[in-house]
């Protein structure tokens, strides 16, 4: 392992929602975490889309700057039964995205099923399961909503996947 991968990086996950879009910021140091802080962003439900999707980036911009994460991971969309349902949460998705590339960081996009897999040990865990499990990784993280802990634990993934996410991104893949 080379020291580039043994220095302190600060990581900001991200689990993309319209009435709710969480994010959790760790340390990560070779095989080490430590909680840094996580939180969501809950734009009224009453707002138009767009100010909904104006009030997701402008939350995610202040705990960019807070943060000042140096890498940046998101959940991939998943689809679902429901196409205007799944357009709204790509758009989302896409303000998600777009506020840590702003920032000069690259994304990271993780399947849901690794996201389990790699802080559970199985792709088809539950969030009682994830929460659990974030308890043991980051003992002093206390997540107030599920969407936060889903955010903390795409930051755990981006810590153990990281050096291969950022291989395949050299490649083209």
């Amino acid at each position: 392992m080379n020291s580039a991968s043994n220095r302190s990086v600060r990581i900001l996950g991200i689990d993309p929602g319209l009435r709710r879009t969480g994010w959790g910021v760790v340390e990560s140091e070779g095989n080490r975490l430590v909680y840094v802080a996580c939180g969501s962003v809950e734009p009224k439900d009453t707002l138009p889309l767009a100010e909904r999707l104006l009030a997701i980036h402008d939350g995610l911009d202040k705990v960019l700057t807070g943060y000042a994460p140096d890498e940046a991971a998101i959940e991939q969309t998943f689809v679902n039964k429901d196409g205007a349902a799944t357009l709204k949460l790509g758009q989302a998705r896409g303000v998600a995205m777009l506020v840590p590339a702003m920032h000069g960081l690259l994304v990271a996009e993780y399947a849901p099923n690794l996201v389990k897999k790699t802080v559970v040990g199985a792709g088809h865990a539950d969030k009682t399961q994830i929460q659990m499990m974030l308890k043991i990784l980051l003992p002093k993280a206390e997540p107030k909503s599920a969407d936060a802990a889903d955010a903390l634990a795409i930051a755990i993934t981006h810590a153990h996947h990281r050096v291969s996410a950022q291989r395949l991104k050299a490649v083209g893949a």
